[in-house]
């Protein structure tokens, strides 16, 4: 048991990580373009990302394993009940919430900082990179909303990993899995292992996001 809850965990970090780390490259590109620029179809394009973000999971499950199957338009790469086919369902989970939380970070930055920079002789890509730092705590934020996202998904990576034993079996399906046969035990001992894992993650990404951060004294009022 303990060689095969690694093997869980590890492929748990591994599937997760990777499609968080995919979703942000491709997200917080996406949120700073939906955030400053202005060209035809945005609204649409800032509807759809809000919505993906209370997408539920066995839709993309659904959507992804109907690609992915071998009488599928996708069929031909072998995908389906593969680890990569996992990644892919949790990166269109977690793509549209970098997305819209790192669009609404930037959106809330003071519009005279970046004119203050111009003034001081920035270039265009100095001036983003202002920006960007501005909103450096709803960035990690994103981050954070997209790891706990995928790593408690549960649906979808069912879907289309199919929860096979030493292949695509993570801490989510085995949990699923041990609760239908019975093994409470089992089940609250990889439930732990998972919740511990989110909150070292979570935790370590709070105190990066918090460092520097002072609250501002209140002023109550009678």
């Amino acid at each position: 048991m303990k060689t095969e809850l690694l093997e869980i965990v590890g492929l748990t970090l591994s599937v997760s990580g990777m499609a968080t780390l995919i979703a942000l490259a491709l997200g917080l590109p996406l949120g700073v373009l939906l955030a400053l620029g202005r060209f035809p179809g945005r609204g649409l394009l800032a509807a759809m990302v809000n919505t993906g973000m209370g997408l539920p999971p066995v839709v993309v499950g659904l959507v992804v394993a109907m690609l992915l199957w071998r009488s599928g338009p996708l069929g031909q790469w072998g995908l389906i009940y593969t680890p990569a086919a996992m990644v892919i369902a949790q990166v269109i989970i977690a793509l549209p919430m970098v997305a819209g939380v790192s669009m609404a970070g930037i959106q809330q930055v003071d519009p005279m900082i970046p004119l203050q920079a111009r003034a001081l002789g920035a270039s265009g890509w100095q001036t983003l990179w202002t920006l960007v730092k501005e909103a450096r705590l709803s960035m990690l934020a994103a981050v954070m909303a997209a790891f706990g996202s995928v790593i408690s998904e549960v649906g979808a990576v069912l879907m289309v990993g199919g929860n096979l034993k030493g292949q695509t079996r993570v801490l989510t399906t085995a949990i699923l899995q041990e609760t239908r046969m019975g093994r409470f035990e089992t089940a609250l001992t990889l439930a732990y292992v998972l919740l511990m894992f989110t909150f070292t993650i979570n935790f370590f990404l709070t105190r990066l996001q918090q460092k520097g951060v002072r609250a501002a004294p209140l002023r109550w009022r009678r």
